[in-house]
């Protein structure tokens, strides 16, 4: 009976002991994917000639609409690719990309001592403010909606409107977002101002109305003359696409064609543009020369604000999508709109490269080929690919696993044959 209770107990052993293995296995192998260890790149590391070829064949299966790209290398423009009825100049709806416009708009009232980043909001307002919660509104701060750390919970996605149907006012649509998902949305602080990361179409609302007041000239005015302008892109602009020439018509995934739709904010989703502006763009921050916005300034908005898991993502309106091997992040800004626009904008500073794509007919084709652009070009995915990176993980995690339980069962086996023989 002793001899029993014993040989349980070396068993339980034994079985706790690979239960603990196969926990910390899989804890490893997840935790390794996130640094990109079981995922391959679709091109060799400086490899441009292979990427951009595997970019252009990923366009021509999956996308039944039209689509810009231009690769930067070394600073300098060297691939670029259409499909469709478009070019270079060809003017796209950019979504969310918006966003980045506005933030260097605030940023550069900040450079100006406009405005104080760390200021509450309200303080630059007169014509709305926040509706009272439960939360203290006076730590909604513009540095805090620049990042999506302010609080607010609309989760604001702006939703269409019909070519023939009138804009509302900005203030109107500050009291009554039409929302993505046809839900009623209230932009109020929700949560602790300051905290979480919440991503948020109506803090960029708040912030065109901030830019109108402290400027005293409309938003869209004020964004052309500060950086449009100054850095050559003349071709991007706020106005409906459906009045203004080469343009991309509007797909549905299927490759039909979908209506051209106007938006209410302008900060946050309707910015329009072509691939080369972006690039002009790119290349004015790289190369720092003429850009409206000092160096500091552009490294300031780098900064992370807003975290995930406790990685860094979201700088002052910049999206950080990964650390490269020397320590900069890759950013930039990307864009999707219903009913299936998508825009990527990247920049690695340690290469000097960047990525331009502008979709219309693939709601994540441009993010996607972005997200594999930052895995070739850093070795790391970012924080876009999460699903991507988990299922990298599968494999390893399941082998790891398969193999501590033959050598469970093995030693399980010997420990029955010692106790026969004994």
């Amino acid at each position: 009976m002793q001899l029993l209770s014993g040989n349980k107990l070396k068993v339980l052993k034994v079985f706790f002991t690979y239960l603990i293995i196969i926990v910390i296995w899989s804890i490893f192998s997840f935790g390794m994917a996130f640094q990109g260890w079981w995922m391959e790149g679709v091109a060799e590391r400086g490899n441009h000639i292979k990427f951009f070829e595997w970019a252009v064949n990923e366009i021509d299966e999956k996308n039944k609409g039209t689509a810009s790209l231009i690769l930067i290398e070394d600073g300098e423009i060297v691939r670029q690719f259409y499909k469709g009825n478009v070019n270079e100049n060809t003017l796209f709806p950019t979504a969310s990309f918006s966003k980045w416009i506005t933030a260097l708009a605030v940023m550069s009232l900040a450079e100006k001592n406009q405005v104080d980043l760390d200021a509450p909001v309200s303080n630059y307002l007169s014509y709305w403010q926040l509706p009272s919660s439960d939360f203290n509104n006076s730590e909604v701060t513009v540095r805090r909606l620049l990042s999506h750390t302010a609080g607010l919970t609309d989760k604001l996605g702006f939703g269409d409107y019909k070519s023939d149907e009138t804009l509302p006012s900005l203030v109107d649509e500050l009291k009554n977002p039409r929302a993505s998902n046809g839900l009623e949305a209230t932009i109020i602080v929700g949560q602790e101002p300051g905290g979480e990361f919440n991503y948020s179409g109506g803090g960029y609302l708040i912030l065109q109305l901030l830019v109108e007041e402290v400027s005293g000239v409309e938003f869209t005015k004020f964004v052309t003359d500060t950086l449009l302008i100054p850095v050559g892109m003349q071709r991007s602009n706020y106005e409906f696409l459906g009045i203004q020439d080469n343009v991309s018509s509007s797909f549905y995934i299927d490759g039909s064609i979908a209506p051209t739709y106007k938006y209410a904010s302008a900060a946050a989703t309707s910015f329009s543009s072509s691939v080369s502006d972006l690039s002009k763009l790119v290349l004015a921050i790289l190369k720092k020369e003429d850009f409206p916005l000092k160096t500091d300034t552009l490294e300031s908005m780098l900064e992370p604000h807003g975290f995930s898991f406790g990685s860094g993502i979201w700088g002052l309106g910049t999206m950080l999508y990964v650390k490269g091997p020397k320590g900069n992040f890759v950013f930039g800004h990307d864009g999707v709109n219903d009913p299936a626009i998508n825009a990527s904008v990247r920049i690695n500073p340690e290469t000097s490269d960047g990525i331009v794509m502008l979709v219309s007919g693939h709601p994540a084709l441009a993010s996607n080929i972005g997200s594999e652009w930052v895995i070739w070009q850093t070795g790391y995915p970012d924080f876009l690919s999460t699903e991507r990176v988990l299922k990298s993980a599968l494999i390893p995690t399941l082998l790891g696993i398969i193999l501590i339980l033959l050598l469970a069962g093995v030693q399980a086996s010997r420990a029955q044959s010692n106790v026969k023989s004994e």
